[in-house]
């Protein structure tokens, strides 16, 4: 007989879902396929044809995300309908998935740094600053989203030039509010002492959400622009000296800084008041100068792996996915001493660590610990590192005392926090995004999606376009 042979595809054909083309931005489908270790999606547009977007370096781990899903916590009631569907609707309309674990409000667009890289492309030239009533309005449409929200982070533009960035913070300590937090890039605190005294009264429930890149100034000059490096180290200095609560910010852009995730790590030890570390992969949004997606992509999955690899006290069973949006969000979470850390997941049961190769986990043999985890491992404790859940999961732990006098300064976190762009879109990771941003007129919309399509009159261009309208 000579029946042809048929051909076998290159990839496995995983699954499905909704993305973007990255050029017109239309909601497109697209394959997921794993192919050679890692995991794409393959889309199609009608009008661009056919491309392949890198989604995950790791297929066990990118599959041990689905292992972590958990029901959404809805917000009290969403601010616009579902018409056209995701992602034209934001508001929250009632078909998203997640409240705001953690909101941003921008007081402001003036800044006093003109980054390469920015996903609110402010600058030097730009002068805006929202007036204090407006700002209120704001809180006050999300407190009437959540009720207490859990966290939210005063960003901008650079909000410490606000003139009124203190009355802000007071205006939020007034509210229901859990935690608040000051996103900055620390010019300001570095330079008036003063002024870091001010923000030391806002203590507890407050922290400093600090930029910090690099630790080499040619990488901050790629990124930033500048060489901050001693602007960073005398923000922290300050920081240190009215121990207040600081995490670091870490953009990381392939080929600039992803080979110094470890020492970055090892070097945040170093201060009492930094209680963890956000590592960021590179979104293609806003300002983002030279940006080649070929070349400067990171996903989730790298920065996991450097980290593991760097020879830091995390393994890999110590990085799990974060249950409100598991391929989007990991976090990492340590008991701390000084300079010296363990991670928690090192002191569970042996039979329930989630191992690289085994994707499932037996949470069924210890309800009350499942119910735990789910409740700590939630982004508003991600952020805020809350010691009194963390306490209540480690007594679900029979082996595990709780240490005496355990406090927000025993805890050190990482977290790893993967924004979407029209390269790696896809509308159930997005029906599920928990990091939102308030907007004046009391809408309150996914990250991603906000710079998309919902910014600024660049981004509602966009969304024409991709609707076809243009």
């Amino acid at each position: 007989m000579n029946a042809p042979l048929r051909k076998i595809a290159p990839y496995v054909f995983y699954g499905q879902t909704t993305s973007m083309c990255s050029d017109c931005m239309a909601l497109v489908p697209a394959k997921i396929i794993f192919e050679e270790g890692k995991v794409f999606y393959l889309k199609r547009c009608k009008t661009h044809g056919v491309e392949k977007a890198l989604v995950s370096t790791d297929i066990s781990y990118f599959k041990l995300c689905h292992d972590y899903l958990k029901p959404g916590d809805r917000p009290l009631s969403p601010q616009t309908r579902t018409e056209l569907g995701c992602p034209y609707d934001c508001g929250l309309c009632p078909d998203h998935e997640q409240h705001s674990c953690l909101a941003l409000i921008e007081v402001n667009e003036a800044c006093n740094l003109t980054c390469p890289t920015c996903f609110a492309n402010s600058s030097t030239a730009k002068t805006m600053h929202r007036p204090l009533a407006e700002i209120e309005r704001m809180m006050d449409a999300l407190v009437a989203s959540e009720g207490e929200p859990d966290l939210l982070q005063i960003s901008g533009g650079e909000p410490t030039l606000h003139p009124q960035i203190l009355e802000i913070i007071s205006a939020a300590k007034r509210r229901p509010i859990r935690h608040i937090m000051l996103n900055t890039n620390g010019i300001r605190i570095a330079q008036e002492p003063e002024f870091v005294k001010s923000l030391a009264a806002f203590k507890p429930g407050f922290e400093v959400y600090l930029q910090f890149d690099s630790l080499r100034a040619s990488v901050l000059k790629n990124l930033r622009g500048a060489d901050l490096t001693r602007i960073r180290r005398e923000a922290l200095e300050a920081l240190e000296r009215e121990n207040i609560s600081t995490t670091l910010v870490v953009v990381v852009k392939a080929g600039q800084n992803e080979d110094e995730l470890g020492e970055i790590i090892d070097f945040a030890l170093q201060w009492n008041c930094v209680r963890g570390i956000t590592f960021q992969p590179v979104q293609d949004a806003g300002r983002n100068e030279g940006f080649d997606p070929a070349r400067d992509r990171m996903v989730l999955s790298d920065i996991r792996q450097r980290i593991i690899q760097a020879g830091t006290a995390f393994g890999a069973g110590d990085i799990i996915p974060l249950p409100c949006n598991p391929e989007s969000i990991a976090i990492g979470y340590a008991l701390r001493k000084g300079r010296t850390i363990a991670p928690i997941t090192s002191f569970f049961p042996r039979d329930m660590l989630v191992e690289a190769l085994p994707n499932a986990i037996t949470f069924e043999k210890y309800p009350d610990l499942h119910a735990q985890v789910l409740s700590f491992f939630s982004l508003s404790t991600a952020e805020c590192n809350n010691p009194e859940k963390l306490n209540a999961l480690l007594c679900c732990l029979p082996e595990v005392p709780v240490p005496e006098g355990f406090g927000y300064e025993n805890i050190f976190r990482i977290a790893i926090v993967e924004f979407m762009d029209r390269h790696n879109f896809c509308v159930g990771r997005v029906k599920r995004s928990c990091i939102h941003f308030v907007t004046p007129n009391g809408q309150i919309i996914p990250f991603e999606t906000y710079n998309m399509f919902y910014r600024d009159d660049a981004a509602r261009a966009r969304m024409a376009r991709s609707r076809g309208e243009v």
